[in-house]
């Protein structure tokens, strides 16, 4: 027993230095970093709470994975522009830099608090969605996808290149027992074929390296290794392997049939539990590389046409904010309107279950689409 406490506070030791061990030349680049963003006019949640307290008091930590706050808010030192700013190296992140996390957290998922906990996951009753467009008259088309972790795994800042060719080749072989409406084909980046590229594309599937928010992030090593892509036989269901999360799982088609989506969403995810374990927090719900998808990590969303409401695109912004939508350009964050089509989804991520969070973008939709027709 006195063994055992012996070494319990040789590892405490080891651990509180590591605490203090960030390297010199990190250091200086944090410090540099912290004085360009605070000096900057950044919007960012980051900027608004890394305040100089916050900063000293995280500075020399680190997760056991070895990451550092740079590792964290690196991305948004370097794109003053960020909506948010950071991201999380590895599960470990959100607990260590907690004071910087929790704040940020809060904030974004409308007052998710440090003391609050994520309720279980609950899909709900899958039939209680319709058509939020039976007329076929505004939505182009509808999409709802959700971001899972590997349990055991680090995210992308910290995954090594075997890490990442395991990874890949253990969802390429759960994908590949997927039935029914789920069966098709994995497609991996490595060596991928010219033809099959320029189709994946074509079809609005093929993610790329290049964004430069997750490159500042260090999010893109070893590119193309570990990365593919998963669709179904009526291209209706995506999964992306390793892009920003280890696992993203979409399933859209064209129309508002919101209820077809989640349900095939529902099926799949339940369906890929069942074969890998996904990383989860007993606070925060699902783990993903952005706190922006905590939670329940859905994402439901629509193309949708409202020409009137979008000739005033503050009126536009504050109908959507009121039912806790986001409005982003036609390609998602970061993208204009291409030929007046906004991409509309839920805000809220945490706090609320993944029936919950779909119900919101279910109601909110119903509602701009009602307002755009009195117009």
């Amino acid at each position: 027993m006195f063994a055992l406490w012996y070494f319990s506070l040789a590892v405490d030791e080891v651990r509180n230095k590591s605490d203090t061990m960030v390297d010199a030349a990190v250091m200086e680049k944090m410090e540099a970093g912290f004085a360009k963003l605070a000096a900057s006019d950044s919007k960012s949640l980051l900027k608004k709470y890394l305040t100089k307290e916050v900063f000293d008091a995280l500075k020399n930590k680190k997760t056991s994975f070895g990451s550092t706050l740079l590792d964290c808010v690196q991305s948004g030192f370097e794109n003053h522009d960020s909506g948010v700013g950071i991201y999380a190296p590895d599960a470990e992140a959100y607990s260590v830099f907690s004071d910087l996390f929790d704040p940020i957290i809060e904030d974004y998922h409308k007052g998710f608090k440090k003391t609050d906990k994520h309720p279980a996951a609950d899909f709900g009753d899958v039939a209680s969605f319709g058509n939020v467009d039976p007329t076929g008259e505004f939505v182009v088309s509808t999409r709802v996808r959700c971001g899972r972790s590997m349990e055991g795994y680090p995210f992308n800042p910290c995954l090594t290149e075997a890490q990442y060719k395991e990874m890949e080749d253990k969802v390429s072989s759960t994908l590949s027992a997927l039935e029914g409406e789920l069966k098709g084909k994995f497609y991996p980046l490595t060596g991928m074929d010219k033809a099959v590229q320029q189709q994946l594309i074509d079809d609005h599937f093929l993610f790329k390296e290049g964004d430069r928010f997750l490159q500042a992030a260090n999010a893109c090593r070893f590119w193309p290794t570990g990365r593919g892509i998963y669709h179904n036989d009526n291209k209706t269901f995506l999964v992306w392997c390793n892009e920003e999360d280890h696992l993203r799982i979409i399933s859209m088609q064209m129309g508002g049939d919101l209820g077809q989506v989640y349900r095939r969403l529902v099926t799949a995810v339940n369906d890929i539990e069942k074969r890998i374990p996904f990383s989860h927090h007993d606070r925060l719900g699902f783990l993903t590389f952005c706190p922006t998808n905590l939670g329940t990590t859905i994402r439901a969303s629509v193309h949708i046409k409202v020409p009137k409401l979008a000739k005033d695109y503050a009126k536009l912004e504050s109908i959507a904010d009121k039912y806790n939508l986001q409005v982003r350009g036609t390609r998602g964050e970061h993208s204009e309107a291409e030929g007046g089509i906004y991409d509309i989804s839920n805000k809220r991520r945490m706090g609320l279950t993944e029936y919950q969070a779909v119900k919101e973008m279910y109601d909110g939709i119903s509602e701009l689409i009602k307002i755009e027709k009195s117009l």
